[in-house]
């Protein structure tokens, strides 16, 4: 086999960006590819895991069966990488650690989104204390440990390890809140390591912090979108919230008579557009005033330097929190969101008190209900509304 010379440094990258040349590495040592940085490896191998194409059937807001167009969590998460990877480029951070961190900040999503895991955390919580070790008693269930948890331990692809064995600045962007308790735990298996920032303080990456923040924007614009899609919401009620209510009338300014599903769009589009650029001025300036110029000075940092300036962070949670109501809480969507969590708390009722129904797992037969927390996380939502209606014989979702 001809091996090709090693791909040339970039020369691109601020000296505060996330250079793969000087990555922390990786769990478990590997020689580098020939052709990919080490960020690019990261991303690749996200790409090919089974926990990643499992994202194409969970749900965003609309279940997957409720129509073809509404954003599911694999489309989502296209969506935080292009917004992150256009932030990025003009920032000089490194774009092939913001799209791996993007693309993987959803692979522990439970089916059913927010409800599934909500319904799941419960259902841990509750368990018999014999179905667990006592180290894990109070972990509960959370989709962003579980995302670690995914490229960490749970895929199985490679013969020398478990997971993906991805780098750390990858794993750090993917963990992105813990609390001091779960943090402390896993600084016990990985000293140092990811969790190490939510004991002793400071921040992560810049291509970490952006991300986060691109996963708020890209939401907020397509589950308006989503919104008006599938009829809970109006352009006439979203038009009351001044974010979107000023983007709108210089859609109608450039073009009059506008309406319909082209009005939306533009008005998304401008939107965006400004939020990206509100992004890259508020945070180019902060990181003048900070004078970083090292990622271990931006880690040192008491709080993130990538964010909105104050007036648009306002508005953005204006928007927030008329989705929330007028949305997220709609009588429709909490319908099905009540149907969705007694699937996940009856499917996990009924595997710790069937092991014969579910697969062979590691943890089995020592931390049962980790392990049916585990099973039922990596599930789509079809194959989770299959499994209830196999194992109880009722149709929640029909």
């Amino acid at each position: 086999m001809v091996i090709p010379p090693p791909m040339p440094a970039r020369t691109l990258l601020a000296s505060y960006a996330a250079d793969p040349a000087s990555s922390r590495g990786r769990r478990f040592a590997e020689p580098d590819a020939p052709t990919r940085s080490v960020f690019q490896r990261d991303r690749d191998r996200i790409i090919h895991s089974t926990a990643f194409r499992r994202l194409v059937y969970k749900t965003q807001v609309f279940l997957n069966h409720e129509g073809d167009l509404f954003r599911t969590r694999l489309t989502h998460s296209l969506e935080v990488a292009q917004l992150g990877r256009s932030i990025a480029r003009t920032l000089g951070l490194n774009e092939d650690l913001v799209e791996a961190i993007a693309l993987a900040h959803d692979l522990g999503h439970t089916p059913f989104g927010h409800a599934g895991q909500d319904a799941l955390n419960a259902s841990m919580k509750a368990a018999r204390p014999d179905t667990y070790t006592t180290d894990e008693a109070d972990w509960g269930f959370e989709h962003n440990l579980q995302s670690l948890r995914v490229v960490d331990a749970l895929e199985e692809r490679y013969p020398a390890f478990d997971g993906l064995n991805l780098t750390f600045e990858t794993r750090e962007g993917i963990l992105k809140h813990c609390s001091r308790i779960h943090a402390e735990r896993l600084l016990k298996a990985e000293p140092g390591g990811v969790a190490q920032r939510f004991v002793s303080g400071g921040c992560p990456s810049l291509e970490a912090q952006l991300c986060n923040l691109a996963d708020e924007i890209a939401y907020n614009a397509h589950d308006i979108d989503d919104g008006v899609r599938s009829g809970l919401l109006t352009l006439e009620q979203i038009s009351e919230v001044p974010l979107f209510d000023r983007y709108r009338r210089q859609a109608l300014g450039a073009h009059p008579g506008l309406g319909g599903r082209r009005l939306l769009f533009e008005t998304i589009r401008l939107m965006l557009s400004d939020q990206v650029y509100d992004v890259i001025d508020t945070t180019r300036a902060r990181i003048v005033a900070s004078g970083v110029e090292t990622i271990d000075q931006v880690r040192a940092q008491a709080r993130p330097l990538v964010g909105f300036s104050e007036a648009m962070k306002a508005e953005s949670q204006m928007l927030k929190h008329f989705l929330l109501r007028n949305l997220y809480r709609h009588p429709q969507v909490m319908d099905t969101t009540e149907r969705a969590a007694q699937v996940v708390t009856e499917l996990f009722s009924m595997y710790l008190e069937r092991p014969d129904e579910w697969p062979h797992s590691p943890l089995k037969v020592r931390q049962p209900a980790r392990a049916v927390a585990d099973y039922i996380a990596g599930m789509t939502d079809r194959f989770a509304i299959r499994e209830h209606q196999r194992l109880s014989g009722r149709v929640l979702f029909p």
